[in-house]
């Protein structure tokens, strides 16, 4: 195909919403060897799924047979929005629909495109977050930025605020230049800045030690040793992002109106949210977070991390006051 048609994907992929798009050949994924060893020193903690599909993730021609390219996107997520007890990402709609739904859109337009010129049908599978897939390093192939040292994807015009998709193609495209600059400096400001120091070294993460990890895919209790480095934090955690330079300066405004706050969470403090978390039904809560990224972690989850958020405060709404008169919730086998 000629670069003309690399040109029009690209574009029409930014027309449908998305921000960045690259184009890659799949094949080889560079980072294999890290991801294998910290899959062997077991930093993935209880993410055992990581683990079934690291074959997989070895080579992207793998996952989907027959497909040959890839087109790579990125869909910003707000930045600029305050900080608060649920992360960025997950405070709106969750994400997997919209990226699905707007890389099945570009597949159709893409299959439309080449049926008029006459080429080889067109087939196609789209990703989001959702198979055995090293994202970040097909994402770094595609041109779309760099490992930062806080194992974020950085874009030097968009900071790291945004979600990775791509779509899987059975045609030889023309792929863009991979990035292979860093950025990062002599910058440590995300290592140092994370309270459970939850980075062995530059872009080598311990999930076991991560509040994101403690807080939405481990299913088992936080241990009583990061309680107070949680603070806060609900759902989630943006420090290593919040101080990174690169999002300081370029981290974009909310654009996206299904990434908006859902109204369960507007205006809402750690503590006011946990206690009405503690005492929420299951009915309840499947109505206020329906289609939100916090039904990762569960009601069950939820309930356990404000359990520890409102345990770190000393004067709590209601008849919750202290730490020893919380309630202890069990979690479910992940699933």
């Amino acid at each position: 195909m000629s670069s003309t048609f690399e040109t029009r994907l690209k574009a029409q992929a930014l027309g449908l919403g998305f921000d960045l798009a690259g184009i890659a050949a799949l094949g080889p994924a560079d980072t294999t060897p890290e991801f294998e060893a910290w899959l062997a020193a077991g930093r993935h903690g209880e993410m055992d799924y990581l683990a079934r599909g690291a074959e997989l993730r070895r080579d992207t021609t793998l996952p989907e047979p027959g497909m040959r390219s890839a087109i790579v996107v990125a869909l910003d997520y707000g930045g600029r929005e305050p900080s608060g007890p649920v992360a960025r990402y997950a405070r709106g709609d969750d994400y997997h629909r919209l990226i699905w739904d707007r890389l099945e859109a570009l597949l159709e337009w893409a299959r439309a495109e080449c049926a008029r010129d006459g080429r080889l049908p067109l087939t196609g599978r789209a990703y989001a977050d959702t198979g055995p897939i090293l994202e970040r390093d097909l994402a770094r192939r595609a041109g779309l930025g760099w490992f930062g040292k806080n194992t974020m994807l950085i874009d030097p015009q968009m900071g790291s605020f945004f979600f990775i998709g791509a779509l899987f193609l059975s045609a030889d495209l023309v792929p863009d230049t991979p990035f292979t600059e860093d950025h990062c400096g002599t910058c440590t400001r995300c290592l140092d800045a994370c309270p459970t120091d939850a980075f062995v070294a530059p872009r080598v993460m311990d999930a076991r030690r991560c509040i994101s990890y403690l807080t939405i895919e481990s299913r088992s209790e936080i241990p009583a040793e990061f309680h107070a480095a949680v603070g806060d934090h609900l759902y989630g955690c943006d420090i290593c992002q919040d101080v990174c330079p690169w999002n300081v300066k370029f981290a974009r405004e909310l654009r996206e109106p299904s990434f908006a706050p859902r109204r369960a969470l507007v205006g809402r403090d750690a503590q006011s949210l946990a206690a009405e978390l503690i005492e929420m039904p299951q009915e309840e809560f499947s109505i206020a977070f329906k289609n939100s990224a916090m039904k990762r972690a569960k009601l069950q989850g939820l309930k356990r991390n404000a359990t520890v958020v409102l345990g770190n405060h000393t004067t709590l709404p209601g008849a919750i006051a202290g730490a020893a008169e919380l309630p202890k919730y069990g979690v479910a086998p992940h699933l």
